[in-house]
């Protein structure tokens, strides 16, 4: 067992579960970048070095926290067909869009300046779930149900990260899944 291991142990999945949702609570409430280890530390009642120790950094923190939160649904999605699978990835993204949209809109600007939070996201977060969205489009491809060169399926990650983003500022609202199904099941 490594020393990291051994110190993680110590933590009970419940106590980390408190510690994400502090994170994420601090992320909707004031953006990343006023959140600090310290108001995490606070808002949780713990030391900021459990933090410090479990995590390292800010970004891993952060990373870890929003893994947690989504627990690869989209990965589990399968219902036998692309446009079934589409319309659940969808249902799933609507179920949360709000909550996850003002995560994603508290972590856009940082993202694009902060090199070890992109990539501890993408990591985390991005690659998963386009992932998921690329063995769906095999699956379909497999089954007759699309061509493999259509040219929609490489936008379908983007598409759909993309629509949850935008709908709030274009339109003043989150993204249900009807608007979701509406804009990915045309492909």
């Amino acid at each position: 067992m490594t020393s990291t291991s051994a110190r993680r142990s110590k933590i009970t999945p419940e106590r980390e579960q408190e510690f994400f949702q502090a994170v994420l609570d601090e992320l909707r409430e004031h953006g990343y970048d006023a959140l600090t280890m310290e108001r995490v530390a606070a808002r949780a009642s713990c030391g900021k070095s459990t933090l410090y120790r479990q995590w390292q950094t800010k970004p891993r923190l952060v990373a870890a926290a929003l893994r947690a939160h989504r627990q690869g649904a989209v990965a589990e999605v399968d219902t036998g067909s692309l446009a079934g699978d589409l319309r659940e990835t969808a249902r799933i993204a609507a179920c949360t869009s709000g909550r996850d949209t003002r995560l994603t809109h508290a972590l856009g600007h940082a993202v694009l300046y902060d090199e070890e939070l992109r990539s501890a996201l993408r990591e985390a977060i991005v690659e998963p779930e386009v992932a998921a969205l690329g063995a769906m489009v095999e699956r379909a491809v497999r089954r007759g149900e699309i061509r493999a060169d259509h040219p929609a399926v490489e936008f379908l990650p983007a598409q759909l990260m993309g629509v949850l983003r935008i709908r709030p500022v274009l339109e003043g609202r989150y993204a249900d899944a009807e608007y979701l199904v509406m804009t990915l099941i045309h492909i």
